[in-house]
């Protein structure tokens, strides 16, 4: 069996730490580098129900894509959630081991994994990385339909392959308008919106897409139309725990280390129930009488 410090630095050779944004925290937050490694469980979140799942699960190794403490602490204290963490990682003799925008940033990386999970054929990184001659490494990705669709459609089918979660999936944009070309970006992504407007795609599929960003982006738009597809950030990531547990499984497989390698199943994803609004139909809503009950805006 390896030890930990063979397989974190093997891992580090897929995602180096050295490509982390500055403010990212990556890398191994907890484990005995001489420990040994038989089970790793890959997830998004490291909260207590997947610390939970990796005890039940006998893991030696937990990888996530966010980190425990992106900022400094004080305290792992039990009294705190993320104390709690730490005392049940260490009591049961687990690793943590953190890739986040080094996964970003990887070849393949979360867009990939993403852009892969809705059958989508990457063309290009859609912020490069410089240091890279290839041109394959950077956040976020360019790509091709296999054919054209609408809005509609393509959010029908985010919504189809995606984790399903409270949120599905938001559109904003004509939904019957034509898409040729996407950008996506797995997590957060409103910061991308110049690149995406320079890309000269039809559409951007991302996560946490916030009112006064898309807002002001749609009106800046207004030339070129360009639909936003919101869907949940755990699910825009998750499908890269499936991409990294296979490449660990090569990994393993080359140094005939007979890792078993997992998945988590769990949806971390923290919204948990969802009222849909009664039907709106914003035209006649606008031009109603103010006693009309026209579903709309109070008057």
């Amino acid at each position: 069996m390896p030890r930990l410090s063979e397989v974190i630095a093997a891992l580090e050779t897929l995602w180096p730490a050295e490509r982390a944004e500055s403010w990212d925290a990556v890398g191994t937050v907890v484990g005995d580098p001489d420990q040994e490694v038989t089970r790793v469980l890959f997830a998004v979140d490291p909260v207590q129900e997947i610390v939970d799942e990796a005890v039940k699960l006998g893991a030696d190794l937990l990888v996530t894509h966010h980190p425990l403490y992106l900022r400094g602490t004080t305290t792992v204290a039990a009294s705190t959630f993320k104390g709690r963490v730490v005392h049940t990682l260490i009591k049961n003799d687990i690793a943590l081991h953190v890739a986040h925008t080094n996964a970003d940033r990887a070849d393949p990386g979360v867009s990939d994994a993403l852009a892969g999970a809705l059958d989508l054929r990457v063309v290009r990184p859609l912020v490069p990385d410089t240091t890279d001659p290839k041109g394959r490494r950077g956040l976020g990705r360019v790509c091709e339909l296999d054919h054209p669709m609408t809005v509609r459609a393509l959010a029908a089918r985010a919504a189809e392959r995606l984790p399903a979660t409270v949120q599905g999936i938001r559109v904003a944009g004509d939904p019957e308008a034509l898409v040729r070309t996407i950008a996506v970006s797995g997590g957060s992504g409103d910061s991308l919106f110049d690149e995406v407007r320079a890309a000269g795609v039809d559409a951007f599929l991302t996560a946490d897409l916030r009112h006064h960003p898309a807002s002001e982006f749609a009106a800046a738009s207004t030339r070129s139309p360009l639909a936003l597809l919101d869907a949940a950030h755990w699910a825009t990531e998750w499908p890269w725990c499936q991409l990294a547990a296979t490449q660990l499984d090569e990994i393993s497989d080359r140094h005939g280390w007979g890792l078993r390698v997992h998945v988590s199943p769990t949806v971390t994803d923290p919204w948990t129930a969802h009222a849909a609004s009664a039907t709106v139909q914003p035209e006649s809503a606008s031009r109603a009488p103010s006693d009309s009950h026209t579903p709309g805006a109070p008057n």
